[in-house]
């Protein structure tokens, strides 16, 4: 009877493993081969960019997540994610930015944009790997959640979500949200009449498994009251306790 090796049972679990594709936009040639190398080596197909401007000209569609670097040339990763959140093709690709800029306004930044993690450097092999498989499996079954939810479309007088469609109307007038709001927006819309905890919305809307600032919450809370007008009077707070949607 012959043996089966490690080296067997490695290969198997790679070959039965859903292959995910990934694009890692970096301007340091290196640092793109180093994670390219580890990212293939857990199985997944990854390509490489060594800027915006060369990632742009892919057919980024067909990517289950973006490794996005924010400092590059002309247009920065904080730009190139723009872009694809403005873009309906793009819009729910997850983005990880891994970037040495670690000021907490350029982190707030990126998580405002509908970044799903933002890593600093330097950062190790280890770290990268454990975040990319949370955002990918956190993504992957949010998608799988998002065709089982009934009804499609939340209301609340003139303030409507679809999340078929995954549009904000309010008072018929669509409005842009990340989508990290949008997620946000529609959990507390859900539990309407029932005060939220921190730890309920980060464990929905952003997973425990990834590090959040306390602020964060607060940072969307903010934003998503300006943006739907009138409804932003419905999001409550209750100080030490968390958030609500008032029925």
């Amino acid at each position: 009877m012959s043996s089966v090796t490690a080296s067997d049972v490695v290969s198997k679990t790679l070959m039965y493993m859903a292959t995910e594709r990934i694009l890692i936009v970096d301007d340091e040639e290196t640092l793109c081969e180093v994670l390219k190398l580890n990212l293939e080596n857990e199985g997944y197909d990854v390509d490489t960019a060594l800027s915006a401007e060369e990632a742009l000209q892919l057919d980024l569609k067909k990517y289950s997540l973006i490794l996005l670097d924010i400092m590059m040339g002309e247009i920065s990763g904080i730009k190139m994610a723009k872009m694809l959140k403005e873009d309906v093709t793009t819009a729910e690709i997850p983005i990880i930015f891994c970037t040495a800029r670690d000021s907490e306004d350029d982190m707030v930044m990126g998580l405002n944009l509908g970044a799903d993690d933002y890593i600093m450097k330097p950062y190790t092999i280890r770290n990268v790997m454990a975040r990319v498989k949370s955002v990918l499996r956190r993504t992957s079954g949010h998608k799988a959640n998002v065709k089982e939810e009934k009804p499609n479309v939340l209301k609340e007088g003139g303030l409507q979500l679809d999340l078929e469609f995954r549009r904000c109307l309010v008072d018929g007038e669509e409005v842009k949200l990340t989508r990290k709001e949008f997620e946000l927006l529609a959990y507390l819309i859900k539990h309407r009449g029932k005060i939220c905890s921190r730890e309920q919305i980060l464990s929905r809307v952003w997973s425990d498994e990834v590090l959040v600032l306390d602020r964060t919450i607060d940072v969307n809370i903010t934003r998503l009251r300006s943006k739907i007008g009138a409804y932003g009077s419905y999001i409550v707070t209750r100080s030490g306790f968390g958030y609500g949607f008032r029925d």
